[in-house]
């Protein structure tokens, strides 16, 4: 029983043992983690600031950016502060609050993406129909929902990984607390619940996967029928961002779910961590802003009106 005991704190594996190489990937994750919050701060902001993007494709659009905000603050920051000041030892309450909130992030982030094809399909198949259908009401009831459905799906699986203690090796060979290292070193108990629960999760998850496909399905089909090639180019124009960004997401979480953790070495388990928790939060707001020229002007209107009374000021002053 002695070893059920013992681990009280995890350690994250260092991926060098170079000082210098550790700054170095440390100012390399500061580096991402600041472009990705101000990508998706400067999106929020010109989502809040501009009257002509208060509709309900940017409604869900500034939760998405929300929610990549908090998803790469779970692992990033403390990465950083532990690489500088040399620390590898993460707590276990520290490892449960972040599997809690990255499961938290992600699986908000799915359920709002399939609120926001239906908002597309809508848009495109149904647009006569389309101020009926999504009103203010039902765009906040179904953001809401999905942030309560990835609190529920979150706390089930993060309250059935720790509801037991772990043995074994305490060493999880990662940057933060990853989900399917946590697992190697849980009870069988748990090991089994939690499959129970993935393959549960996975049905519900089917269904939803199998609505995107089907609504973008008929939003291609129905682009199709337009008849003027501005029409087909506009209509494209404003889901390619969103069919984009679930694509990167879909990708990174087939690359966190199939990928073989005891056959790869330090590196590989980094890049291959790097590709599913930072990518979407730093590309989506380039996604969007390369994508949607209302966001861009909506950013320079924004950028300006910040600079230039500032620089206005300065002249006053001299």
């Amino acid at each position: 029983m002695g070893n059920f005991s013992v681990i009280t704190e995890f350690l994250l594996i260092e991926f060098s043992s170079t000082r210098e190489l550790q700054v170095l990937h440390a100012a390399l994750f500061l580096l991402i983690y600041l472009a990705a919050l101000l990508g998706n701060l400067l999106t929020c902001a010109a989502i809040i600031t501009d009257p002509h993007l208060h509709c309900p494709m940017y409604f869900f659009l500034s939760n998405l950016s929300l929610l990549d905000i908090g998803s790469i603050s779970v692992t990033l920051p403390k990465f950083i502060v532990n690489t500088l000041c040399g620390v590898q030892s993460l707590s276990l309450l520290g490892c449960a609050a972040q599997i809690f909130f990255f499961l938290y992030f992600a699986a908000t982030e799915f359920a709002l993406l399939v609120a926001m094809s239906y908002d597309r399909f809508v848009a495109i198949c149904q647009p006569l129909h389309y101020g009926i259908i999504m009103t203010p009401a039902r765009c906040l009831w179904a953001a809401a929902g999905s942030w309560l459905s990835g609190l529920l799906y979150s706390a089930v699986h993060t309250g059935n990984m720790f509801r037991l203690p772990f043995s074994g090796s305490n060493v999880i060979h990662q940057f933060f607390c990853d989900v399917p290292h946590v697992l190697q070193v849980s009870a069988s108990d748990v090991f089994n619940t939690e499959f129970a629960l993935i393959v549960a999760s996975s049905c519900l998850l089917f269904f939803c996967f199998a609505f995107l496909i089907a609504s973008y399905a008929r939003i291609f089909s129905s682009v199709l029928k337009i008849p003027s090639v501005e029409g087909r180019y506009k209509a494209i124009s404003t889901c390619s961002p969103q069919l984009m960004i679930l694509t990167l997401f879909l990708i990174s979480i087939m690359i966190a779910v199939f990928r073989n953790i005891s056959d790869t070495s330090p590196i590989q388990n980094l890049l291959i961590a790097m590709a599913y928790t930072t990518l979407p939060p730093l590309l989506n707001p380039l996604i969007y802003s390369l994508r949607n020229q209302k966001v861009t002007a909506a950013m320079g209107k924004m950028i300006k009106r910040i600079v230039f009374p500032l620089t206005f000021l300065k002249i006053l002053k001299f």
